[in-house]
């Protein structure tokens, strides 16, 4: 796969893609049609030959000519805002606003205040616009130092639902993360991994990066570069312990698909009729649903606390339903859900079900789901938040509010562990059936299979939170797995893809 990805053109023809695929695959570059197709989706900056349809379908329709919807509202910010420094510039009111952001996203984050937000800082939108990727409902771009992620509501009318920046090393002032890092390895990774690691770093201005990796029943490979507390200059080890939000998930998943494997839950039931603590404002929404986040369940606004609520006391004894259905919306809601249901019918609390169901059976010895911050274990990783001014500075220690979705403290080695090992924890037909498409690609605008995310022959699970960016990569034939974790929030799409050159298509 080259390194610098292709542009789809305003009208682009899927026959002379699909010539193309079949070409390369008679060239002998790929083993099959199917993995011709998926690289060339890949090329174009999308997930998969699925989505690749679904833009040219939607470049061909003149839906945004050139731009998929994201990217068009990125540019309006762009041409809105760039101006907010000078004489008689006006902030856009409300009823503009709606026309480009989500009622959803303005519920969160009232018009005057976005428009506050976006206004601060006019001079960097006066750079030169990267379109770093675009999908048909999400762009990628770079812009003075920072990159952002920009995604539109699969549903007409496509307006954002989501816009983040994350600043990469040129946006950062703080001297401690300029020189070269410390490196550690532990295990036997790919000689290329501690020179990724480092440059990784440099490049995204980290204050630590571990990259994990192995194959079942295996010895697991870790490389450590930066430092678990820049304030102390404690250089991080391959076995510090970092919180994994999103990437908790796969936890989730796995011990609901047990309970579904030992006969105690059925996929396709209505999920109230297991739930007893909370239930759904919905009642036709289905376990399937949720753990493919396609149910539309409202999420909470509190995402950090000092000590775990009870998902009652955090979203209410109805949980709301107000995102769409049968639509890819992921949900911390819809998975914190899930994790009432594994304390309901296990009669065990989520965390304790969790480790006897997934941790203790895959040996994860060094996890742990804090319920207070007085119980974050030791050797754990300092995480960092950017200033305007550059600086970085230290995180609060918090706990997640949905241990379902980020309450795990994990390793690199026990993540591994985690991603070569869940399918060994079900029987055969079931852990097929978790890597199978669940959802028409069409509609979903990527595939998932039962919690996780299919891509390329891979599976991919992770996420980001205030306070740390997680991904785990599994090759779905061998599981083979690699595990990314950072202590700030930052796009980590280049790493991935020198990931899988180095360690899946080893």
């Amino acid at each position: 796969m080259p390194d610098e990805l292709r542009s789809l053109p305003a009208r682009p023809s899927l026959r002379h893609l699909k010539i193309e695929a079949k070409r390369r695959h008679a060239a002998g570059e790929f083993a099959t049609l199917h993995d011709a197709q998926t690289a060339i989706g890949r090329e174009h900056g999308l997930p998969g030959w699925a989505a690749l349809k679904q833009a040219c379908d939607l470049l061909a329709s003149g839906a945004g000519a050139e731009d998929g919807p994201a990217l068009a509202h990125v540019r309006w910010i762009i041409g809105r805002f760039r101006g907010a420094d000078g004489a008689g510039w006006t902030a856009p009111g409300d009823d503009e606003l709606r026309q480009h952001f989500d009622d959803r996203l303005l519920a969160a984050l009232p018009a005057d205040r976005l428009a506050e937000a976006l206004a601060q800082r006019p001079a960097d939108l006066r750079g030169e616009l990267i379109v770093i990727r675009q999908a048909p409902f999400e762009a990628q771009v770079q812009l003075a130092g920072l990159r952002y992620l920009a995604i539109a509501t699969p549903e007409p009318p496509h307006r954002l639902i989501g816009v983040r920046g994350f600043p990469l090393a040129e946006w950062i002032t703080d001297p401690r993360v300029k020189a070269p890092p410390p490196v550690r390895a532990a295990g036997r990774p790919p000689p290329e991994l501690g020179a990724i690691a480092a440059r990784a770093c440099a490049e995204l201005g980290l204050p630590a990066l571990l990259l994990a990796g192995g194959d079942p029943g295996q010895p697991s490979w870790s490389v450590a570069a930066g430092h678990a507390n820049l304030d102390q200059a404690v250089p991080l080890e391959p076995g510090h312990r970092f919180p994994v939000p999103g990437l908790t998930g796969l936890v989730t998943t796995t011990a609901v698909l047990r309970l579904a494997a030992a006969g105690r839950l059925d996929l396709d039931d209505p999920a109230n009729a297991r739930l007893r603590a909370v239930r759904l404002a919905d009642d036709s929404i289905t376990i399937r649903e949720l753990l493919t986040h396609t149910g539309g369940v409202d999420s909470p606004d509190e995402l950090y606390a000092d000590a775990v609520p009870a998902l009652a006391e955090l979203m209410g004894p109805v949980v709301g339903c107000g995102g769409p259905r049968g639509i890819l919306w992921p949900s911390n809601g819809g998975y914190g859900v899930l994790g009432q249901l594994i304390a309901d019918i296990t009669g065990m609390p989520y965390a304790q079900a969790a480790t006897a169901l997934v941790l203790g059976p895959l040996g994860m010895r060094d996890s742990r789901f804090p319920a207070r911050t007085a119980d974050i274990p030791p050797a754990a990783v300092t995480s960092y938040t950017v200033t305007p001014d550059g600086s970085l500075e230290p995180f609060p220690p918090q706990v997640a509010t949905i241990e379902a979705v980020a309450g795990l403290w994990s390793t690199g080695a026990d993540l591994v562990r985690l991603g070569t090992g869940w399918p060994a924890l079900l029987p055969p037909a079931l852990a097929r059936e978790a890597v199978t498409p669940q959802i028409d690609a069409r509609r979903a605008g990527a595939l998932i299979g039962l919690g996780l995310l299919l891509d390329g022959g891979t599976t991919a699970d992770g996420g980001s939170g205030i306070e740390a960016v997680t991904l785990l990569r599994s090759r779905i034939r061998d599981h083979r797995t690699f595990v990314v974790l950072t202590t700030r929030a930052v796009t980590v799409g280049s790493l991935d893809e020198q990931l899988r050159r180095a360690w899946l298509r080893h």
